[in-house]
């Protein structure tokens, strides 16, 4: 295994955790009405994200539904610029997200901030000066 192909986040209200990512630019193709999602996925460039009611991902993995608090994971999305990071923060806390570090120079030499969406799924927005980004502008590591 060499790559991750989908990103699946359990949430607890689809509508909501639909139209927060649909606000931060995401391009939805849903599975069921709009009043009944069974499953959401986001066209990106490289891996794809999609959204699961949680109580059903527990089950699905035949685990008990988690309380909260850190879980130990992020997902990241690289910045252009430091603007950008400040950008997106402010974007994500204006639509639903709650900023839980605000953006700042970081000890890697870079800038970089955090928010969670309205699950608590925790978010890292991040620049780097000498950072390259292909084609599909996937960080070149």
């Amino acid at each position: 295994m060499d790559r991750i192909n989908l990103i699946t986040l359990g949430v607890k209200d689809m509508s909501t955790a639909v139209d927060f990512y649909r606000k931060l630019g995401f391009e939805a193709s849903l599975v069921g009405s709009e009043e009944a999602l069974e499953i959401v996925f986001f066209r990106m460039n490289g891996s794809k994200l999609s959204l699961y009611p949680l109580e059903k991902l527990a089950e699905e993995t035949g685990q008990p539904v988690p309380d909260g608090g850190f879980n130990g994971v992020t997902l990241a999305y690289n910045a252009k610029s430091e603007s950008e990071v400040d950008q997106v923060l402010k974007t994500a806390g204006r639509i639903g997200g709650t900023v839980v570090k605000e953006a700042a120079p970081t000890d890697w030499g870079g800038y970089s901030g955090y928010f969670t969406d309205p699950d608590g799924h925790y978010w890292e927005v991040a620049y780097g000066a000498d950072w390259e980004f292909d084609d599909n502008d996937m960080l070149i590591i």
